[in-house]
């Protein structure tokens, strides 16, 4: 059971919120293989054709899903990560703002496209994520998430298929 592997760590990183730690789930074998095998069977893979993983966590497990699915792998990165032309998308986090990048090339057109990402909260970097896979010409068919929390409706805010293997 992959909540056994979710460490609760109350006022971090800032008081109020109570973080979902998933360094344990990472540093376990038996954990990490219920994640990444769990992800890649959250959808279905004759659906997409790419895993599009968002910074950080997302990577480690994007990486991973298209590796045991066979699919190649984009990266969404925060601004200056990325060596080459990019789209870049503005969002509000839970506790603050960001913004993330792609690569203007990163999809073909049309590409159908799984993303990837540890936890959904608010849903603000995931719904900027699907409108930069859309901006490139990529279609996002679906996400997944090893956490979503629930009460915090993030959900919602996505027009895409939501798929999570722990919900809170």
């Amino acid at each position: 059971m992959i909540q056994s592997y979710i460490r609760d760590v109350p006022d971090f990183p800032k008081p109020g919120i109570l973080f979902k730690d998933i360094t344990p789930l990472l540093q376990d074998p038996k954990g990490l293989e219920l994640a990444i095998g769990g992800l890649a069977k959250l959808v279905d893979p004759a659906s997409f054709e790419i895993v599009v993983g968002i910074e950080s966590r997302g990577f480690l497990f994007g990486m991973a899903v298209a590796h045991a699915l066979k699919k190649g792998f984009v990266p969404i990165r925060k601004p200056g990560k990325l060596p080459w032309k990019t789209a870049s998308e503005s969002y509000q986090l839970e506790y603050g703002s960001d913004k993330i990048e792609i690569h203007v090339d990163a999809l073909k057109p049309g590409q159908r496209a799984l993303l990837v990402d540890d936890l959904l909260a608010t849903g603000g970097t995931m719904e900027a994520a699907i409108k930069l896979v859309r901006r490139i010409g990529g279609t996002p068919v679906a996400s997944a998430f090893v956490i979503e929390l629930g009460f915090l409706g993030g959900k919602q805010r996505l027009d895409i298929p939501v798929h999570s293997l722990v919900r809170y």
